[in-house]
């Protein structure tokens, strides 16, 4: 047997269990063909967990079953039943609640997550959510204050009963009309179910441009984030880095860390090179060990003459030295640390020795490729030229000077042949 719950977050198609529980089933679908279900609010919403409604005055101590509307006050509730054990296993799941002493009345919620089997003894699972699963995941992804109450309502705005297998009991009065909400019952104080939203109302152009930029930002941090390129979404660049690109290829780390030690004191100053030839790549990283002097570093720098070059100056937008240190654990900045006015010390003592054996300083590769250097500094550009130019007169040379060389190197060889005599 079927039901339809029009919500405002759009239509849930349910299957109920009517040879499981049909006292269950056949009170639900009598209240819904009361209209008591229009207008109820889920006042209670939690992320994977459950959405709770079908209590009138919206507090969870509320809501009567048809009998009590039938029969009177001492007929609000009714027992559970527990047999056969229908297990809160997945979401989708419609389960009455239980208001004490396995007692039940109007009240019901529906499972927002899997294997919630610590509700199974509690509980009683009467029909399951067969269509309208985008709709169930609207509600799931509703934004809730910390009493899990959502800050736009979420309601039941009517139900249709496709199929009812119950007759009527006596007493019972079907309205033809849907009733009206009350004033009381939609004033919730909390954003109306059919209120728009709309975050851009107010706003200058500037600031509508800047908050759909931090959106894009979020959505490709949460896609970084997903594919592994970034520890955390929440994950933001150090604030002490300079990025400082079009470099000319014969500048130094020890150039550039003189250049802008004038500004404030150097953690780390670094051209990058490749990995095989050790050329620069002309974009390096300088971190100091304050944002001020970062800063002050960025204002004056950019677009200044270095080696025939004018470089461009930035803040610099790597996290490649963010470690994710687990969920729930944040990130960890391998290299400089953050800046931390109560230290004087920003460098990491504790830092991994495979990572200190990766990085080299200015000075060690400088020790390391300085005779290299000196070499291709000083050796005369005419070698190659010279040799060449004696090869030539070499050869112009009379073949009968060479021929008298070689019989001379081959007489002086016989000489040294000679067999040793003994006196």
């Amino acid at each position: 047997m079927s039901v339809i719950l029009e919500t405002t977050k759009g239509d849930l198609t349910v299957d109920l269990f009517i040879k499981e529980r049909p006292k269950t089933c056949m009170n639900f679908l009598k209240l819904c063909k009361m209209k008591q279900y229009n207008f109820n609010r889920f006042h209670h919403v939690e992320r994977n967990f459950l959405c709770q409604t079908g209590d009138p005055t919206e507090t969870g101590r509320g809501g009567e079953s048809i009998f009590g509307l039938l029969y009177g006050q001492q007929a609000n509730y009714y027992e559970a039943e527990q047999v056969p054990v229908l297990k809160h296993t997945k979401p989708g799941l419609l389960s009455m609640v239980n208001v004490g002493d396995n007692m039940l009345g109007s009240q019901f919620f529906i499972t927002l997550g899997d294997n919630l089997d610590f509700l199974d003894k509690e509980h009683c699972v009467f029909g399951e959510v067969v269509e309208g699963h985008d709709a169930l995941l609207n509600i799931n992804e509703a934004i809730c204050d910390e009493n899990h109450v959502p800050y736009q309502d979420i309601r039941i705005t009517h139900t249709v009963i496709l199929d009812d297998p119950f007759p009527d009991p006596p007493g019972l009065v079907i309205p033809i009309h849907s009733p009206e909400p009350t004033k009381e019952m939609l004033d919730s104080g909390r954003i109306a179910a059919d209120e728009d939203i709309n975050d851009m109302e107010g706003k200058t152009a500037e600031e509508i441009e800047e908050l759909i930029a931090e959106k894009e930002a979020k959505a490709r941090a949460t896609i970084l984030e997903m594919v592994g390129d970034l520890p955390s979404v929440d994950a933001a660049p150090p604030e002490n880095v300079l990025f400082v690109c079009k470099l000319n290829p014969v500048t130094t780390d020890d150039d550039l860390m003189i250049i802008f030690s004038r500004f404030g004191k150097i953690v780390n100053c670094e051209i990058i090179r490749d990995r095989q030839t050790m050329n620069s790549l002309q974009y390096a990283f300088i971190e100091f060990d304050n944002p001020k002097s970062c800063e002050d570093a960025y204002f004056k720098m950019d677009n200044v003459l270095i080696d025939d070059r004018r470089i461009h100056v930035d803040f610099s937008q790597s996290v490649s030295r963010l470690q994710w240190k687990g969920k729930g654990r944040g990130v960890e900045f391998v290299g400089g640390k953050a800046f931390d006015p109560n230290k004087e010390d920003y460098k990491m003592k504790d830092q991994p020795k495979m990572e200190q054996s990766k990085r080299m300083s200015s000075d060690d590769y400088a020790k390391r490729h300085a005779f290299q250097q000196r070499q291709r500094d000083y050796q005369p550009r005419d070698q190659y030229r010279g040799s060449r130019e004696h090869r030539e007169d070499r050869d112009r040379r009379d073949p009968r000077e060479q021929q008298t060389g070689r019989n001379d190197f081959d007489n002086r060889g016989r000489r040294e042949r000679r067999p040793w005599k003994a006196d």
